[in-house]
């Protein structure tokens, strides 16, 4: 393993030995803080600094941990803690987000977090305080709960919400101010190794993060998808694993209150003498033994306070027959003797209690409330039923038992939901998100115009170093070796159409030569018109004349077809080509023949190489360089911008090279003689602009003419 291998398993270890020490440190300062609070009497809770201070110097992952774990060890004395941790969880996770927009160095994003946990710990921690408990059940706000609500104001629930906002409002004041020391005092290197984060490559820059988050996505980010998949799957998990949990609750409950009933039940009915049942009936409390046993089934119903209604019926085609019915503090039983109807919820079992058997439990909500009811029968000597002793549980408690254990499953799930959502979608962010991301900004800004750039921007695909170990990486493998091997074929592409371009001018260059060797009279003239088209052209450039015309590809075309203008004289016989004295009208005309001979010729190398984008102009230019812009010229006449504007220049080239070069018959004119010329001919020869172009790139025009015609000396001599 090289070097930077080695760095990084070495950052990673020191990176995760920061955070362990950090979510060590910050649950001890949870419990620690907790403690003191309490066993100082305080109004206050101290135990969300740990989970404050880890989240703002660690970030999400240990934050979230010392928020759930902090209230799984506290249980070990508080057994309702557990059921706070999303209360923490949810601490941690805002407090990573501020500390991202600034918190502790901005004001404003202090401010505003102190709010939001006051909000979370206060309101919401209360109205969940509310369900598990109810009033003022317990805790350090309870006197201060009850000054509020005897004043007269306040509702219960109002007293209560505000109460403990307003205490857990101080909590979180001296919380967040505490942090802010802390996390301001220490040192930057100190924060920067206390930052845990799961960066599976090299780390993005501000900006390319900043960049990365601009992106639009058709439908929607990756991100996004990775969260509502997270909450979808914990969402029907936590519901099955809730309801599930909710109805084994209920139905052991339930069941719990049937055994307790029927063991009353049975203990009510054998304290009843079968055989005195009807002069119970008749005889009320004046028969023998009936206060004695009365007294027995008061002392059974008060052995449970889930017991709320004892009683003795004997089931009658007419009604119950009251044998005895205890007195409660609400409701004074019926005297015996007096026939009670029988009740909706018993009718489907009449038959059977008419016939003395047993049935089976019964639960009714009506006037008398949730009652689970039982009904034990009471038997004679001889095996017959005499009478009913009857139990009522009260299931109202059951209820609100029922409320406590929702919210109390609900609360946990909470707590594990927004934990397990942090750390996936952290996992996601840095292992998955970023990454791809990265890849995509890396791969959007690659720049082909150079080798420099060509390089760049390969280097700057390989910095990425992206080592997630899963397919993720394989891909980025494959992109750099495919980047490689594509940078390297477009070089070698290059090279070769740099070589076949150089071939090609040379042959161009070359043909010129053979045709301009045939005219003994030109000199070098394909040169110097070529480099008078080219100082033209890019003077016209510079200056926007024809702006929307004169491009990169056509300037390229021009300078590299240019010595093609003259093509066409190889079809010009070498009496009338090389002719010392004027031409007579016949020779002139076929000497004028070459415009469309060339135009001819390039036409069919057209044909041949169909690719040669530059032909055109070539074509052009051999066609229409005796053009004029007043019409006047020839092949065809055209006039102003009906001729082709390389050919526009292209005549100003040729024309000016023509003044000054000397030949046998002629002594060529004086640089200032021959640009006068040229200045006249505006409007009438020459395309205006093209001549203002001329005159502005004057001192490139004298270099090149002087430089020649040293040349030329030189080979006269």
């Amino acid at each position: 393993m090289g070097k930077a291998g080695c760095f990084k398993k070495s950052h990673y270890k020191t990176k995760l030995f920061s955070a362990v020490l950090l979510c060590i440190m910050g649950i001890g300062v949870n419990i620690g803080g907790g403690l003191i609070a309490s066993g100082l009497g305080l109004p206050f809770y101290f135990d969300t600094i740990g989970t404050v201070l880890s989240a703002g110097l660690g970030g999400f992952i240990p934050g979230v941990l010392v928020g759930l774990f902090s209230n799984f060890i506290k249980t070990i004395y508080d057994n309702s803690s557990i059921y706070y941790g999303f209360l923490n969880v949810l601490i941690a996770v805002c407090t990573a987000y501020f500390a991202r927009k600034g918190f502790p160095k901005k004001i404003s994003a202090t401010v505003l977090l102190t709010l939001v946990l006051s909000l979370i710990g206060g309101f919401l921690g209360s109205i969940f305080t509310w369900f598990l408990y109810g009033f003022a059940g317990e805790g350090i706000s309870v006197s201060f709960v009850n000054y509020l609500y005897d004043k007269g104001t306040f509702t219960m629930f109002q007293a209560q919400l505000l109460a403990d906002y307003l205490i857990d409002l101080g909590d979180k004041i001296i919380t967040v101010l505490v942090v802010s020391v802390v996390i301001l005092a220490l040192p930057e290197k100190v924060k920067e190794m206390l930052v845990f984060d799961g960066w599976q490559q090299n780390p993005l820059t501000p900006e390319e993060r900043k960049a990365i988050s601009k992106n639009n996505y058709r439908v929607m980010s990756l991100r996004t998808k990775v969260l509502l998949v997270l909450m979808i799957a914990s969402f029907f998990i936590a519901a099955a694993y809730t309801v599930i949990s909710y109805f084994l609750y209920r139905n052991s409950t339930i069941n719990d209150h049937i055994k307790l009933g029927q063991g009353v039940a049975y203990l009510a009915a054998s304290t009843i003498d079968a055989d005195k049942v009807d002069d119970y009936i008749e005889n009320g409390e004046a028969e023998a033994g009936y206060l004695e046993t009365e007294k027995r089934l008061y002392d059974i119903r008060d052995s449970s306070i889930d017991i709320q209604y004892v009683y003795v019926y004997k089931i009658m085609p007419d009604g119950c027959h009251v044998v005895f019915d205890l007195d409660t503090e609400e409701l004074e039983g019926s005297e015996a003797g007096e026939i009670i109807d029988f009740d909706e919820a018993f009718m489907d079992n009449l038959p059977d209690l008419l016939a003395g058997k047993e049935i089976e439990p019964i639960i009714s909500d009506d006037k008398y409330g949730w009652l689970l009811t039982i009904y034990q029968p009471v038997y004679d000597e001889n095996g017959v039923c005499r009478c009913y002793a009857a139990v009522d549980i009260s299931m109202d408690q059951l209820r609100i038992d029922q409320y406590s254990f929702f919210a109390k499953q609900i609360s946990i799930f909470l707590g594990f939901f927004i934990a397990v959502l942090t750390i996936g979608l952290w996992l996601a962010e840095y292992n998955v998100v970023k990454p791809l991301n990265s890849i995509a900004l890396s791969a959007s800004k690659f720049a082909y115009n150079s080798d420099e750039a060509r390089n760049s921007s390969v280097e700057i695909i390989k910095k990425l170093d992206i080592h997630t170990g899963d397919e993720i990486e394989n891909l980025y493998l494959a992109l750099v070796k495919t980047t490689e091997d594509s940078m390297k074929y477009v070089a070698d592409i290059k090279e070769r159409t740099e070589t076949i371009s150089n071939m090609q001018s040379g042959l161009i260059m070359v043909l010129a030569e053979i045709v301009e060797s045939r005219d003994k009279t030109t000199g070098d003239h394909i040169k110097k018109t070529a480099a008078y088209t080219e100082v033209i052209v890019k003077k016209m450039k510079e200056e926007g004349i024809y702006g929307d015309q004169i491009t990169d590809d056509f300037i390229y075309d021009v300078e590299h077809s240019a010595p093609l203008h003259d093509i066409g004289k190889i079809n010009v016989s070498d009496a009338v080509l090389n002719k010392e004295t004027e031409l007579s009208d016949e020779e002139f005309e076929e000497m004028k023949k070459h415009t469309t001979a060339g135009e001819e010729i390039i036409e069919k190398a057209m044909e041949i190489v169909p690719d040669s984008v530059y032909l055109k102009e070539a074509k052009n230019m051999s066609a229409c360089h005796h053009e004029r812009w007043d019409g006047s010229g020839y092949p065809r006449g055209l006039k102003g911008e009906e001729i082709p504007l390389s050919a526009r220049i292209m005549a100003v080239a040729d024309v000016f090279d023509a003044l000054v070069s000397s030949r046998s018959y002629k002594k060529g004119f004086p640089f200032e003689k021959a640009m006068d010329i040229i200045k006249l001919g505006m409007g009438t020869h020459f395309d205006p602009k093209v001549v203002q172009a001329f005159m502005d790139a004057e001192d490139e025009v004298r270099k090149i003419a002087e430089e020649h015609s040293r040349i030329y000396e030189g080979k006269e001599s």
